[in-house]
């Protein structure tokens, strides 16, 4: 009966929040809400971000994946955990650390506005990169769990016949791969699409530029705390779905077959 009774202090812990959510939603007036322009434009600027950032975590975290799944070097457990670092980072240091590294006068940003004129603070680049720091870590484990898991057989035979090992990295390797790269992206996406600190400390907070959904949810909850749960609730369903979607695949990729 112990055991019983932690869990459903477990689980209605986890769902009370949710459930008050749905309670207090403003059902009535929620098509208002989300149709409103600033809304919209918030909604259209955390879809185009966050697929950016996908985009960008899937060109760039399944080769680093591929390496740190296939090779062994000095110093991969050090680049692995810098990787994944942003997973436990708080959000507001995470945006604190971009902007010494991206800001005008930042390690790198210095650099970038002085040869090419680039300043990505405060900008819809900001918000992309801020995106992509925190979303890497989830689809470069997924994908590294996958390629260590893969069979290497298939692979191994087409090296034997005389493939280069680009032709056996694109013909073969991906595609084995390809369900865990899926579930990675998705994952990289939906933690994209929810980035709230390090977004507001590196990409500011100005409607229409770089405001993104949470960003209006925190604003908004401050003098409309009715839209600012029908903006919730939105990303709930969003997260809940992705989730839903690719837990099976999820599990798989990190766990490997049984």
């Amino acid at each position: 009966m112990a055991l019983i009774a932690i869990v459903v202090i477990t689980v209605s812990f986890v769902l009370a929040p949710l459930v008050a959510l749905v309670v207090r939603a403003p059902w009535s007036t929620s098509w208002r809400e989300l149709t409103s322009p600033g809304v919209l434009d918030a909604l259209r600027l955390s879809l185009i971000c966050s697929l950016a950032a996908t985009g960008l975590t899937v060109a760039f975290g399944t080769p680093l994946a591929w390496v740190l799944a296939r090779f062994e070097f000095p110093g991969r457990s050090v680049i692995r955990t810098m990787v994944t670092l942003s997973m436990v980072l708080p959000p507001v240091v995470s945006g604190v650390a971009l902007l010494l590294a991206f800001g005008r006068r930042g390690l790198v940003g210095r650099y970038l506005d002085r040869w090419f004129g680039v300043q990505l603070p405060f900008s819809v680049a900001g918000v992309i990169i801020a995106g992509t720091f925190v979303a890497l870590p989830f689809l470069v484990l997924t994908a590294e769990a996958a390629f260590r898991t893969a069979d290497r057989r298939l692979e191994e035979a087409a090296f034997t016949l005389g493939a280069r090992r680009w032709t056996v990295f694109r013909r073969i390797t991906l595609p084995a791969v390809a369900p865990a790269l899926v579930s990675g992206a998705a994952l990289a996406w939906a933690r994209a699409l929810g980035e709230f600190g390090a977004t507001i400390t590196f990409a500011g907070n100005f409607p229409g530029r770089t405001q993104t959904m949470p960003l209006a949810v925190y604003v908004t909850l401050e003098t409309d705390p009715g839209g600012a749960i029908v903006l919730s609730l939105v990303l709930v369903a969003v997260s809940f779905v992705v989730l839903v979607g690719l837990r099976e695949r999820w599990i798989s990729a990190w766990t490997g077959p049984a």
